[in-house]
């Protein structure tokens, strides 16, 4: 049986899973740490992606290459743009854009050149078992009061969003090439293009850290630690049972 990967930008969010692991093997490659064993009766690959788009092409590519996964699931944290989309909040992705792809007027702005697409989608039936798994997540105790699950487009850019002006004009010019996004972060885009390169089904599920504003850079640090790797290990044991 493939293992499956369980991926994520920070080593906080994985803490926990790897304290669950089986029969736990680390293997380090391509200057990354990777954590083999089993969770919860399936095979799995923890690895941690670090920050941006190409870091997490690399881990990508390496999970797949290097350790013959299967699926990739993503966790980590995002800021909220859509309407409605609050801190606790969990988004899962239908699918993803890079928010500073522009290759005009070579092609059209948001394009991934000669890839006639500006989106890669998700996995439907993973994304339909993280939706399940947050859902039950958020009504435990791991779940903040009032927090929900949302589903729907994410973008991704080498960039922190953290200022309101910026988060608005963000939302703005991606709202205006048809682009209506809920959450923003650094990774997923990526992840989801190197998977759809290799035909490798992906996921992904993301907590709401912050609102992509100008509180964002004080928010995130503690939220991480307090709020996102509890949510992380929860869902990702709920999805786990799933399976």
């Amino acid at each position: 049986m493939q293992p499956i990967a369980i991926l994520s930008a920070l080593s906080q969010e994985q803490h926990g899973l790897i304290a669950l692991l089986q029969q736990p093997r680390k293997v380090t490659h391509a200057g990354r740490d990777f954590w083999h064993g089993d969770l919860h009766g399936q095979p799995v690959v923890l690895g941690v992606s670090k920050i941006g788009k190409v870091a997490a092409a690399t881990t990508t590519a390496a999970l797949i290459e290097r350790f013959g996964v299967g699926r990739i699931v993503f966790t980590g944290v995002a800021g909220g743009l859509g309407a409605g989309v609050n801190v606790g909040d969990v988004v899962v992705a239908t699918d993803f854009v890079q928010h500073d792809m522009d290759a005009s007027p070579l092609f059209a702005r948001y394009e991934v050149p000669l890839y006639g697409q500006s989106r890669f989608v998700s996995d439907a039936a993973l994304s339909a078992l993280l939706f399940q798994a947050a859902g039950r997540a958020l009504a435990s105790a791991v779940g903040m009061p009032g927090a929900r699950v949302h589903q729907g487009l994410i973008a991704s850019g080498d960039r922190f969003v953290s200022g309101a002006d910026e988060s608005v004009a963000l939302r703005a010019a991606l709202a205006h090439a048809g682009h209506e996004v809920l959450a923003v972060e650094m990774e997923g885009a990526a992840v989801a293009q190197v998977c759809h390169d290799y035909g490798i089904a992906f996921a992904a599920v993301r907590t709401i850290s912050d609102r992509a504003d100008d509180s964002a850079h004080v928010d995130f640090p503690s939220f991480v630690e307090q709020v996102a790797s509890r949510y992380a290990r929860t869902m990702i044991e709920k999805f786990l049972l799933l399976l």
